[in-house]
């Protein structure tokens, strides 16, 4: 006779929240609904993700229905589990992104989920006034040091680069077919955000994944043909820099190689960042890749010319 389990299995839920600084301050919103525990309390902007939605597009789609915030950049900075006060059954893998909205001077568009919002400094807000996991995500971000290794700082200054030997890549590779011709390309700038190089490298036939990540490699590249050692990428795939980072695993086997080639690449650097960007906001790399298709589409109809000649 087999004995019945009662042993309960936890739920786990995936959520993600937004650290986003103005001026050293961090923007929170107070409760307008939901639970008691919740209401009328300030917590971080985000929430729990839809069913099949990624966590950049649920991050991207809170900002913008509750606070009426763009991203223009996100970087993961945590990863943190957290069992639901409310509901012991529930453990939540809440993913905090360091975020820098489109426009700092834009007008915050609170939703019905909140009545009220606040620009304050983290040691400023009374603990009671926060939600239970507002509360544990702020302090870990309090008792965790944010250096250079963050694009996106907490401090007084932003993502923008200060360092003279540090160089900024956008780079970018795409697929005319996913698989079919791609090719992969970078816009290299100094610390006066000046483009100082510039390239791009056909690639054959390959798939999207494949081209990021040769992007990232003909970047490297290049650095280091230039002779520098410290390096923040710039790329518009969110998979390729949570991949780069480690943070997610790297499933495709086809990737392996090309993954081991930069790994390879990043010894001979002292730093290197990579931080997520917006389409829109790599359209120099963008335009690499499509020029260096194009030049190559019209390589191969001059051949074609010739040979029938």
């Amino acid at each position: 006779m087999h004995k019945r389990d009662n042993t309960k299995t936890m739920k786990q839920r995936l959520s993600v929240r937004a650290i986003i600084n103005q001026d050293g301050k961090a923007l929170v919103l107070r409760r307008a609904n939901g639970r008691q525990t919740i209401l009328g309390k300030y917590e971080l902007p985000g929430g729990k993700l839809a069913y099949g939605e990624q966590p950049e597009d649920a991050l991207r789609r809170y900002l913008h229905d509750d606070a009426g915030v763009h991203i223009q950049s996100a970087q993961l900075f945590d990863a943190v589990t957290y069992i639901d006060h409310d509901d012991r059954d529930i453990q939540y893998a809440v993913l905090v992104y360091l975020v820098t909205p489109v426009s700092e001077n834009r007008p915050i568009k609170l939703s019905g989920n909140y009545s009220k919002y606040l620009w304050h400094k983290m040691s400023n807000i009374q603990q009671s006034d926060l939600t239970d996991l507002t509360q544990l995500l702020l302090g870990i971000i309090q008792q965790e040091e944010i250096t250079d290794k963050s694009s996106i700082s907490l401090s007084k200054k932003d993502d923008k680069n200060t360092s003279q030997d540090t160089l900024t890549i956008y780079s970018d590779g795409g697929s005319r077919g996913n698989p079919g011709p791609s090719a992969a390309g970078y816009v290299v700038l100094n610390y006066k955000q000046e483009v100082i190089a510039e390239g791009g490298e056909y690639l054959g036939i390959t798939t999207n994944n494949q081209a990021e990540y040769q992007g990232v490699r003909v970047g490297l590249e290049k650095a280091i043909e230039l002779g520098y050692k410290r390096v923040d990428f710039k790329i518009d795939s969110m998979l390729v820099v949570n991949q780069l980072k480690g943070i997610y695993r790297i499933k495709n086997r086809e990737l392996w190689p090309i993954h081991e080639r930069i790994r390879q690449l990043l010894t001979k650097f002292d730093k290197v960042t990579f931080s997520h960007v917006q389409r829109e906001f790599n359209q120099l790399a963008d335009g690499m890749v499509n020029k260096t298709l194009d030049a190559h589409k019209r390589e191969k109809v001059a051949d074609a010319e010739s040979d029938a000649l």
